[in-house]
């Protein structure tokens, strides 16, 4: 920083007290108790539909549990300016879905075996009807095709689409502003 200020020095005290606050917080991975479970790791997708209200871009937003706990979450504005809900959400969940079987594989260069399949959690029955249903439809022709990944991945099994009711979306946070 070139010219500190008393701002400044507000602010990282602030950030400091709030480190020494807390020190005891953390992310747990518990030991599995069941021979037979398997970790599994799920992704929470979601878009807020034009947010910026300058250029018009939606974001979006990731998580990702192993297990229950956390291990990647994201924030991006999308490229392109979506002309619905429904593409906004689909966009994101395909982001969602390259990101999950980059873990996955991720995950098994690791030696950790993660059950079949990601099971991916979206709030939109419109976007989970658009990647499972193969045919053209009128109103999303315009959907750029390396979107249809999802489909692709949904169709063979590696991406399992699952609604999730928006209060329990946890991607949800990820597509506010502070």
């Amino acid at each position: 920083m070139n010219d500190p200020r008393q701002p400044h020095l507000v602010a990282a005290k602030r950030i400091l007290r709030y480190l020494k606050g807390t020190l005891g917080y953390g992310i747990m991975f518990s030991h599995q108790t069941k021979q037979d479970d398997g970790l599994r790791l799920v992704a929470y997708s979601d878009s807020d539909w034009c947010g910026d209200l300058v250029d018009r871009r939606s974001t979006t937003g990731q998580v990702f549990l192993l297990s229950g706990s956390p291990i990647s979450w994201s924030s991006k504005k999308q490229t392109v300016v979506a002309l619905s809900t429904c593409e906004a959400e689909y966009i994101a969940a395909c982001l969602a879905a390259c990101q999950a079987l980059w873990l996955s594989s991720l995950l098994s260069e690791l030696k950790v075996s993660v059950d079949n399949g990601v099971e991916l959690l979206v709030d939109s029955k419109s976007t989970i009807d658009l990647a499972k249903n193969p045919v053209s439809h009128g109103r999303s022709k315009h959907i750029d095709t390396k979107y249809h990944f999802l489909r692709d991945q949904v169709s063979k099994g590696r991406i399992k689409l699952k609604h999730c009711r928006t209060e329990v979306q946890l991607a949800d946070i990820m597509t506010k502003s502070l």
